[in-house]
């Protein structure tokens, strides 16, 4: 059943925790506090299983060990500070802050099958955090999806990369797409990206048209002035608003005027990861 339920929603090491969580004997640790900096968000999860290896990430290592032998002594969930602050005197975080950390031996195995359900269905999740304060529920978002449309290098090393890094990423090139026709059965929802990669850039307007009619999170397109003045005005003639249009990144990507298409697609895909965290801000 784990495998079963891991393959349902995602590629994230929080998702990927709670579906380890859904299994009886494996216990659940969330970050719930967070004094001083911390590469982890609050919310962050680490399931501890019974051989006591875990799955999913709470730091770079210096944590998972401790973690694994607290959750073991434990018959009832414990907020216990870890780091500074903690009266834990032999263990320290390297970053010096401090993090209050829920620790769940038994986590309620049907609210963690019932949020895997829903993030299956890429619906938003919560499950319900007891005996602390500081973070009452967790809530999480369906896993990153890119669709990326074109041809050529850029699209190739956009796919690799994306993969790569566990990201869902389903590429059309022209090979599957049809000139002047949208794609059959396509419709992003809110946590898809959407990347337009081509050169010939006819072959934009009916996808274009189609995601921007869609809650997709973010649309990209490459291209220089000339191909965004031709985009616009003939996303214009087709009958789309100034405010639809707008929703289009143009020129895509963090780093201004890439030069090889390997840089492109690392540019591309850093601003999508990074607008995907950005979610989480509202989650």
């Amino acid at each position: 059943m784990l495998d079963q339920l891991v393959a349902i929603a995602p590629r994230s090491a929080d998702h990927a925790a709670l579906a380890a969580a859904c299994e009886a004997g494996v216990g659940l640790c969330t970050i719930v506090g967070i004094e001083g900096s911390f590469s982890r968000r609050i919310g962050a999860q680490l399931a501890v299983l019974p051989d006591g290896s875990t799955i999913g990430s709470l730091s770079d290592g210096c944590l998972e060990a401790q973690l694994a032998a607290d959750i073991r002594e434990l018959s009832k969930p414990a907020l216990i500070r870890y780091g500074a602050g903690s009266d834990t005197i032999d263990f320290r975080l390297p970053c010096g802050g401090g993090l209050d950390i829920l620790l769940e031996p038994a986590p309620g195995r049907s609210a963690c099958r019932e949020a895997m359900t829903r993030l299956g269905r890429r619906v938003p999740a919560s499950i319900a955090l007891p005996e602390n304060e500081l973070l009452a529920e967790r809530r999480y978002l369906p896993s990153l999806r890119i669709a990326a449309f074109g041809e050529g290098p850029e699209l190739e090393y956009l796919s690799a990369l994306a993969m790569a890094l566990g990201i869902d990423v389903t590429a059309y090139d022209k090979s599957v797409l049809s000139l002047g026709q949208e794609t059959k059965d396509f419709r992003p929802d809110r946590w898809t990206a959407c990347l337009f990669l081509f050169h010939d850039h006819e072959w934009e307007f009916p996808l274009l048209e189609q995601v921007l009619s869609s809650e997709a999170f973010y649309i990209g397109a490459q291209g220089g002035e000339k191909a965004r003045i031709t985009r616009t005005l003939g996303l214009a003639g087709r009958g789309l608003t100034e405010e639809a249009i707008a929703r289009i990144r143009s020129p895509l990507g963090l780093i201004p005027s890439c030069k090889t298409p390997r840089a492109l697609a690392l540019s591309a895909l850093a601003e999508v990861v990074s607008e995907y965290e950005r979610l989480h801000d509202t989650a």
